[in-house]
């Protein structure tokens, strides 16, 4: 609906959707501009006050002449370089609510929009989750444009894009899709951007996580992930070149990575930080210790249900001396929660008392526990391996993965011995081909279907190709 010429109804019309009466924070001043009536509307704290005092100067000393239409006046009377004009009451008012410094004047059919916005920012610091021993130690922060800033710093090239859409019915929460447009699949871009426009969604509260729910209905049965988030723009940087799309959010420190496969949210920065041979050995290991946390305590259990197939060699592994109440199963769940419980206790520790309370939980707890007949040495040592291995891959979301279908293996095995362990295999196996990224490619591309050049790019980290 167009806004009213007269600037009593437009600011009636303003307090009213605003509620400006009620909200401390809602501020509006009148005031003349060149013999006209005006006002300014703006939300206290996400505007440059030196900067809107700098133009509030040019305002006041703006005649009558230069007050006859929004766009003369722009010309002649807004020095900034920001600016829009826009008739719709609801943008007008999206527009306030987002920190945009609004002004409406007496007898303009369009209100002036001077994007003066200054949010609360923290310093862009290398994040926890996705550190690097080499490499940049920058990382995304929780606003939007400082995080677009950083990518384009990486790619100084007219194709990158960047798309911003409005999310939520709600909160109407800025969403940027990254992407080159000379590299960029098309279909799947469309597709993204129908999906998050007709997201049936109220608000981004839970920032990227709603929108991916929202975007792409998985089956709950399966754990895998389907997104690569990441906290490194340099990472966001290298995929946008690949031909991928990132997906920022605003108040949020992470971007989504699409489409990705199961090999993609293995993969680190550090593979390219290094030379091609450290980078292969990194990788491998990352896919070797991955394969080890989901098998390794379902593989004990089977060894100890089976000692006879143990090799002499091995034959201390399935020897428990210690005497214990628990079963072995029993032991291993337990544990998996207890680590858990660790972790999330961890994150409410305050930081001064950490250290001291994670020797306790790590040492004083495994030891009384072996002492009192609860658990045995080789349970802890092999759930110790698991819950310190979970790191050595970047994704927290495919570490629960791999944590649930652990403690399936487990409960298969326990019910039907070594059919249950291959069943469980065979299970896991058939969840991934059966996962389907959101471009609808398969999970385990370039393995299935198979493709033998871009699997070589996958597991051993090739030279780079200069041009000379």
């Amino acid at each position: 609906m167009p806004i009213a010429k007269k600037i009593d109804e437009t600011i009636a019309m303003l307090k009213k959707r605003l509620r400006a009466e009620e909200s401390f924070d809602l501020i509006y001043r009148t005031m003349t501009i060149g013999g006209k009536g005006a006002c300014l509307f703006f939300i206290d704290g996400l505007v440059k006050d030196e900067v809107m005092e700098k133009i509030m100067e040019f305002f006041y000393s703006a005649k009558p002449e230069d007050v006859t239409d929004a766009h003369s006046f722009v010309k002649s009377s807004v020095p900034y370089i920001e600016v829009a004009l826009s008739d719709d009451e609801g943008l007008i008012c999206t527009n306030i609510l987002s920190g945009i410094l609004v002004l409406v004047v007496d007898g303009f059919d369009k209100a002036i929009s001077i994007d003066v916005r200054t949010y609360p920012q923290r310093d862009s610091s290398e994040p926890d989750r996705d550190k690097v021993i080499v490499g940049s130690r920058d990382g995304f922060v929780e606003t939007l444009v400082a995080n677009t800033a950083l990518i384009r710093r990486r790619i100084r090239n007219p194709s990158l894009t960047m798309k911003i859409l409005s999310v939520g019915s709600l909160s109407k929460t800025d969403v940027v899709l990254c992407y080159m447009d000379d590299h960029v699949d098309h279909a799947l871009l469309n597709r993204l951007l129908k999906k998050i426009q007709d997201a049936p969604v109220e608000s981004l509260t839970m920032n990227q996580q709603s929108l991916m729910e929202a975007m792409h209905r998985t089956r709950w049965y399966n754990p895998f992930p389907k997104f690569k988030y990441t906290e490194r723009p340099d990472t966001a940087a290298a995929s946008v070149l690949e031909g991928n799309i990132v997906i920022l959010v605003d108040n949020s420190p992470s971007a989504v990575i699409v489409p990705t496969s199961i090999f993609d949210i293995i993969e680190e920065a550090d593979d390219y930080y290094f030379p091609p041979i450290t980078g292969t050995y990194l990788r491998l290991s990352r896919y070797l210790i991955s394969l080890f946390t989901l098998v390794v305590t379902p593989l004990w259990l089977l060894a100890l249900q089976n000692p006879q197939w143990v090799p002499e060699l091995f034959q201390f592994t399935v020897q428990i001396e210690e005497p214990v109440y628990i079963p072995i199963f029993w032991q291993l769940i337990l544990l998996e929660i207890a680590i858990d419980g660790l972790r999330l206790a961890s994150l409410n520790t305050p930081s001064s008392l950490t250290t001291a309370l994670s020797v306790i939980a790590g040492i004083v707890l495994s030891d009384f526990a072996v002492k009192s007949g609860w658990f045995n040495m080789q349970s802890l040592l092999y759930m110790a391996f698991v819950s310190i291995a979970n790191y050595s891959q970047p994704s927290y979301e495919l570490g629960y993965a791999l944590k649930f279908l652990r403690v399936l293996l487990l409960v298969l095995t326990l019910l039907f011995n070594l059919w249950g362990f291959l069943a469980g295999l065979v299970l896991i196996f058939i969840l991934m081909i059966l996962n389907k990224t959101i471009s609808g490619k398969s999970y385990l591309y370039p393995l299935i279907p198979f493709n033998g050049k871009e699997l070589k790019k996958k597991l051993i980290r090739t030279r780079l190709h200069v041009k000379y």
